[in-house]
């Protein structure tokens, strides 16, 4: 129990499921009665008043049934209930209760009762006033200065001061430039309502500047009196707080000094009457209610405030006095006086719960049991102590988390069916003539312990689609298994850069600690390609050493294979789909294959399904030795092209994109044009605005049709570069022999992760890769390491730049670079070869320019042609 917690003095919880607000609440001797003692009245927002007089009961005693004086339902909900002199004739205190569309005044009295059955209480309406306006809330007080009772003004939804001298309507005033409700309090010392607007002021207007205004029965009347029919109602002064008010308090110290007491979301603040601060404090959590009270102390005030942390807080001033807790948020707060106890602090919560409590501390009784003393074992304890740092010891050698193959929480596999969908699940498809498959894929996981929510998603590489992409698992209890299946075809008529898919299962485990677990598989090449017959020319060919024999291409393609072509063994056709073709052809007298296609990017694809085959076919021999290896020179001539064609249309689309905002503009601009011709009581002519109109439409409807085909044709574009990408990567690696991690290190460097867009694309993402790795790893010399990367990506203006990079780096790689990301990569060292080479010296007379590197690599057209050997004659004559 804490020390500063609230001490309950009487509590009770009224009602089910009703809901409160500040102005629910108020403490007064509405009855009467001449006692001193106050009684409690709450309103509800489902039409329930109640009054309470708590009575004297033993700490942990429940409220009493003779407690609750009176409780009625009214129908109407309760916006807030108010205690004060409100019927003629008399200065009896009576309850006015505001509704949404009605005030009531009432009058509260009681009679004594027979025997057991105690004191009977009931209400008499006394008068009640119809609203033309919806409600929000009301103030009282002796306005203009009247003696002897109390007037009510009540504000509308809609910023109306409809003020009422008790059983009749006086008058109703919108305040100038209303646009929300807010707090209203009236100040008797100045005779004036002060609120805050929605302009997050606060405003103070005098009364008698409100009754001698001009009647306002409509919102639009206000506008009238600034054209000065009419008194204009004025505001008296105005004070900017910055931040919206939750509640506004007027406090008295005597009749020659008073302020006003704002409380925001933020911060609370106090002001003199003529709108001036005294002081403000900025509060540290979010304030639900407050109440400024006089302090003991000679020109102090106290100010009671709740917040959302369950905490009442006393300030002295701006000086915190005392912090207590609460078992529930506070909406309202009042301090009265209760069976004979003053200052007690009556707090509501907005879901019913009603407290009296008062501040203190009460002495903890409780002590501490005596130990029962005994001797210890120290030969025990030193071998628990060795058994816990063995412990210890076994988790740090484990990591922070657990090993997955020690502990894995969810098992999931990926199985790609052998033969294709006998019914193709193909759905609106781009592809042409062609038929387009499907193949079936299956995932299944099998959990360990109990999960929920597990999240399957899958991933192919565009143009290829799935047919459902998105699965959710609830493994209720442990060893279940799931299997889901779906189907991916070809959806463009282009080529995907890869065939590898990637499921992946999020999840969290028991402890909450969040998990993701990927699962790769591969699609088969059928899936976008069909056997086709082979072409005796081509514009872009490849030739891929080995070590080994050549493999009969049939037996390496059985579902390529043609029955009819039994006598082709060293030559076959692709057809992908979409209409492009691959050749296939292995020399008969070497050990050499060549891969040609009128298209440099679709070499990829048929090229490393090669790489694997083959690795596969010796696998299945037990020959471990097998090597593929690259002679000719790296294609960067054909790269580069792609990369032109891809920076062009990105150029294309950035041009088009503006085009498009400027015609949106100039269409927008027309609009408004013909709107205010239109809206003239004497129209002009149109001088062929509807003309410019209707083809600023057309044109801005074309611009968006041509910005949708170039998104299009850069997809497919990027699609192509990725497999372009992927093939120079492929032969870089069989040409220098690079390793698994040097691989990957070039495959960070040319294919990032991010979407290609107009923000950032591929061309600069990659431009300050490869920089970085010239910079680093593969620098000559120490000033090359000095140099600083540009940390802020744009896009270039050409790709010369990135071209010059790219020549670089395959330079720089056949002098014997390495590429490494440890820390010793910085410093330079001398190189060697993959095959035993040593490194080229780099000297000042060997430093020729980039566009002379550019030559040494990109200087061919047909690679094949070039090779000098005597099985190219071999490997062209196949195919006549």
């Amino acid at each position: 129990m804490s020390l500063f917690k609230a001490r309950d003095l009487w509590s009770t919880v009224l009602g089910e499921k009703e809901e409160f607000d500040q102005g629910c609440l108020c403490l007064a001797d509405v009855d009467n009665s001449g006692t001193g003692q106050d009684k409690i009245i709450v309103g509800s927002f489902t039409g329930y008043l109640r009054i309470f007089s708590p009575h004297s009961v033993k700490a942990g005693d429940g409220p009493q049934a003779e407690d609750l004086l009176l409780e009625v339902h009214l129908r109407d909900p309760v916006l807030q209930v108010e205690v004060g002199k409100f019927v003629s004739g008399t200065e009896m205190l009576h309850l006015a209760v505001l509704h949404s569309r009605k005030l009531c005044v009432y009058s509260v009295s009681g009679t004594l009762g027979n025997v057991d059955h105690g004191n009977q209480y009931q209400i008499k309406l006394m008068y009640e006033h119809h609203l033309q306006r919806t409600a929000c809330n009301m103030t009282y007080g002796p306005f203009g200065g009247i003696k002897g009772r109390d007037l009510i003004c009540i504000q509308s939804m809609d910023g109306m001061l409809m003020v009422f001298e008790q059983e009749s309507y006086a008058f109703g005033r919108f305040l100038p430039g209303s646009l929300l409700p807010g707090p209203l309090a009236y100040s008797a010392r100045t005779d004036s309502f002060i609120t805050v607007s929605s302009c997050r002021q606060v405003e103070s207007y005098k009364y008698q500047v409100l009754a001698f205004a001009t009647d306002a029965d409509k919102k639009q009347e206000t506008e009238q009196q600034k054209l000065g029919s009419g008194k204009r109602l004025v505001v008296d002064w105005t004070l900017n707080i910055g931040e919206q008010a939750l509640d506004i308090c007027i406090v008295s110290f005597n009749q020659s000094a008073s302020s006003v007491f704002v409380l925001g979301e933020r911060n609370f603040f106090c002001l003199k009457d003529n709108g001036q601060i005294r002081f403000m404090k900025k509060l540290d959590c979010s304030p639900s209610c407050f109440l400024p009270y006089c302090s003991v102390s000679e020109g102090t005030v106290n100010t009671l405030i709740g917040n959302h942390d369950h905490m009442l807080h006393v300030y002295q001033d701006v000086t915190l006095k005392w912090a207590t807790q609460l078992p529930h948020v506070p909406v309202a707060v009042r301090v009265g006086c209760l069976h004979d106890l003053k200052g007690v602090i009556v707090t509501l919560s907005d879901d019913g719960h009603l407290q009296c409590s008062y501040l203190g501390t009460d002495p903890s009784l409780f002590q501490a049991p005596k130990v029962e003393s005994r001797e210890l074992n120290y030969d025990e304890l030193d071998v628990e102590l060795k058994e816990l740092q063995r412990i210890i010891k076994d988790v740090k050698s484990q990591g922070v988390w657990p090993m997955t193959e020690r502990e894995d929480d969810l098992k999931v596999s990926a199985v790609v069916s052998s033969s294709l969908d006998s019914v193709s699940q193909a759905t609106n498809v781009e592809v042409g003539a062609d038929s387009v498959p499907s193949i079936t894929v299956k995932i299944t996981l099998q959990n360990r312990v109990v999960l929920q929510k597990v999240k399957l998603s899958l991933y192919v590489q565009p143009p290829l689609v799935s047919t459902c992409d998105q699965f959710t698992f609830d493994f209720t209890a442990p060893d279940m298994t799931s299997t889901v299946a779906f189907s991916v075809y070809l959806k463009r008529s282009y080529i995907p850069s890869e065939l590898e898919g990637n499921a992946v299962v999020s999840y969290s485990k028991p402890t909450g600690i969040p998990r993701v677990i990927q699962c790769k598989f591969r699609l088969p090449l059928k899936l976008i390609c069909l056997p086709g017959q082979p072409s005796k020319t081509a514009s872009h060919k490849l030739t891929i050493d080995t070590n080994k024999p050549p493999v009969s291409l049939p037996g390496l393609f059985p579902d390529f294979a043609n029955q009819s072509d039994d006598d082709q063994v060293n030559v076959m056709g692709f057809r992908l789909l979409g209409g492009s073709r691959v050749t296939l052809l292995a020399s008969r007298t070497s050990q050499r294959y060549r891969i040609q296609s009128e298209q440099f990017e679709d070499l990829w694809l048929i090229t490393n399904e090669l790489i694997l085959r083959l690795q596969e076919y010796f696998e299945k021999q037990g020959i471990k030795d097998f090597a593929c290896s690259f002679s000719g020179c790296i294609p960067l001539q054909e790269y580069f092209e792609l990369i032109d064609h891809h920076f062009e249309l990105r150029i294309n689309g950035e041009k088009l994109e503006e085009l498009l905002s400027e015609r949106a503009v100039q269409f927008r601009a027309i609009q408004r044009r013909l709107l205010t011709r239109f809206r003239d009581k004497t129209p002009a002519p149109l001088q062929h605005l509807d003309t410019l109109l209707d083809g600023t439409y057309k044109q801005v409807m074309a611009l968006a049709d041509a910005v949708e085909e170039n998104q299009d044709r850069l997809l497919q574009s990027s699609a192509g570069l990725r497999s372009a990408t992927h093939l120079l990567i492929l032969l870089v690696r069989l040409w220098q022999r690079l390793s698994t991690d040097q691989t990957a290190i070039l495959e960070a460097a040319f294919l990032p992760l991010q979407e290609d867009t107009q923000e950032l694309g591929w061309e600069e993402t990659v431009d300050a890769a490869i920089a970085h790795l010239l910079k680093t790893c593969l620098s000559k010399s120490s000033k090359e390491q000095a140099l600083n990367l540009n940390s802020q990506l744009s896009i270039p203006k050409d790709t010369s730049r990135l071209k010059k990079h790219i020549t670089l780096l395959c330079d720089r790689l056949a002098k014997g670079g390495r590429l490494c990301l440890s820390a010793d990569a910085a410093a330079p060292q001398a190189m060697v070869m993959p095959g035993g080479c040593t490194p080229i010296p780099e000297s000042d007379v060997d430093e020729r320019s980039l566009e002379e590197s550019a030559e040494l690599f990109t200087n061919h057209k047909h690679l094949i042609e070039e090779t000098p050997v005597p099985e190219v004659a071999a490997l062209q004559g196949v195919l006549e």
